[in-house]
């Protein structure tokens, strides 16, 4: 879409350049022409008296052109428009009488010519910078880059810059920070031996006539006070269990996490 719009305007200014010089729009005042051009020269040379300009003309010249603007294209003429504009409102300034009373909203007519005058000069340098930078490569165009690009490599060059007094005092450092290696010293856990605690349930199996929660069992005569609890009752249940296989003693349980109870096995447990 943005290359049929440039190449349509390229059509339409080859046939301004080609037309014949009456169908040219041009603006003539003192041998001069162009729309901004013409003010870029009057602000530059300020050979041309405002006053001398003939509002008259420049209307009939752009009414001329408005009849005939079905051959022409209207955009051209935005910049004529503007500077006959600014021409006819200068000019009014410059004619009307001075009231004594200034309104502080409309600026002087030479405040704006002046103004006029940089925002011209401002436009001219822009213009100038644009060809400027146009004129240098640009990529795509005058210049292309590589299509697959090599990395940076990046070479790295250690040296060391050290005195013998400088590494004895980092090692010395080192020394400092090492601390003793201590040896490890492997300490017998108080727990109750499983032998130990067959041995004792042996002992009272024949006063257990009755259900007893092994849980409650107390430790043998001779081991350590600081012996855990857990410990003991682990052990308990694991004599009572191989008891139980020699049918020596009687286990039960009555739900699912509850306690465990063990008594002397009875007769008829023994008989079958």
């Amino acid at each position: 879409m943005q290359l049929a719009q440039d190449q349509h305007l390229r059509d339409a200014s080859r046939k301004v350049e080609d037309a014949a010089p009456e169908d040219v729009f041009t603006v003539d005042i003192h041998g001069y022409e162009g729309p901004l051009h013409l003010l870029l020269e009057l602000s530059r040379r300020q050979k041309v008296d405002l006053l001398q300009v003939s509002i008259l003309q420049l209307a009939e010249q752009f009414l001329e052109f408005i009849l005939e603007a079905k051959s022409h294209r209207i955009e051209l003429a935005a910049d004529y428009l503007l500077m006959a504009s600014w021409l006819a409102y200068l000019k009014s300034k410059l004619l009307l009488p001075k009231l004594d009373e200034k309104s502080e909203l409309e600026p002087e007519a030479g405040a704006m010519a002046r103004r006029l005058s940089f925002r011209i000069a401002r436009l001219e340098a822009m213009r100038n910078a644009s060809t400027e930078l146009n004129a240098l490569n640009i990529t795509g165009r005058d210049v292309f880059v590589r299509g697959m690009p090599e990395r940076v490599r990046i070479n790295k060059k250690v040296t060391y810059d050290a005195s013998i007094y400088d590494l004895m005092k980092a090692f010395g450092n080192i020394q400092s920070r090492k601390t003793r290696v201590r040896s490890h010293i492997v300490r017998r856990q108080p727990v109750l031996a499983l032998e130990s605690a067959r041995k004792s349930l042996k002992k009272i199996v024949p006063q257990l006539d009755d259900w007893a929660r092994i849980q409650g069992l107390s430790a043998p005569s001779g081991e350590p006070d600081e012996t855990p609890r857990k410990s003991i009752t682990a052990s308990y249940f694991a004599a009572a269990l191989e008891l139980t296989r020699d049918r020596a003693v009687d286990m039960r349980q009555d739900a699912a996490l509850s306690d465990v109870y063990v008594r002397r096995a009875q007769a008829e447990n023994k008989a079958s």
